[in-house]
Order: C-alpha cells, then structure tokens, then sequence
C-alpha cells in the first residue's frame, strides 16, 4: 500500500476499540494487515476530505500534528452502503506518521458496517 510508504516502522494505529479490529495496531506490518482487512470488508469506498488543519504549517518533514475531518461511504461484503464520518489525527516525526488515531462519529454505525451490530 503506497499510502504507508511516509509511515514509520515502529507507528501506531488507533481504531474504535469497540469493534473486532479496533484497539491500537503496532507496528507498519500489523497496519498494513489491518488496513487490508478494512479494503476486504469494504470492497468499494469513497472518501470525501472536509476539512485538514496542520499545527505548524511551515513544519513539513520534521515534527507536526495534522488533522483531517473526513466522510466516507463504504458498500460492505453484504453489499449494503453506509456513510461513516471522522476524523484522523496524525502524529508526525522526521517527516513520518508515528501515531495515527481514528475517531468515529457513530459508533453503532460503524459497528453495523462491520456486521458486528
């Protein structure tokens, strides 16, 4: 996967923890597993980018915080299409994301999505 090319190795990725595959996933490998997964059970998405804000905006590549209000509509193995909303934020050192953390808007949707509901 492309996008965890600017990912460090040893990176953290923060999930809902209140479905199967969430909690906090360590380490690029387990991220790209988990990331997998997530395309798996979400054969067709669309991501919509609200809103980004970056702490210090003439950081880039050394240390930042960037945030991105997003939406994204998923259709699901069963074939059912929802509309989840979020927001990422992004821990960034030596031009790398060391700590990524989701955060869900409805989490009953979200566990729906996952057949978990």
């Amino acid at each position: 996967m492309a996008f965890l090319g600017k990912w460090s190795e040893d990176s953290a990725f923060i999930y809902p923890p209140i479905i199967s595959v969430g909690g906090k996933i360590e380490g690029k490998k387990a991220i790209e597993e988990r990331f997998q997964r997530w395309m798996k059970q979400f054969p067709k998405r669309n991501f919509v980018l609200k809103n980004v804000c970056v702490e210090r905006i003439c950081s880039f590549g050394t240390t930042n915080v960037v945030t991105a209000e997003w939406d994204v509509t998923v259709t699901n193995k069963e074939g059912e299409e929802l509309t989840l909303g979020g927001v990422t934020v992004i821990d960034i050192k030596k031009g790398k994301a060391v700590r990524v953390i989701d955060y869900l808007l409805d989490t009953e949707l979200l566990q729906k999505a996952w057949g978990e509901k």
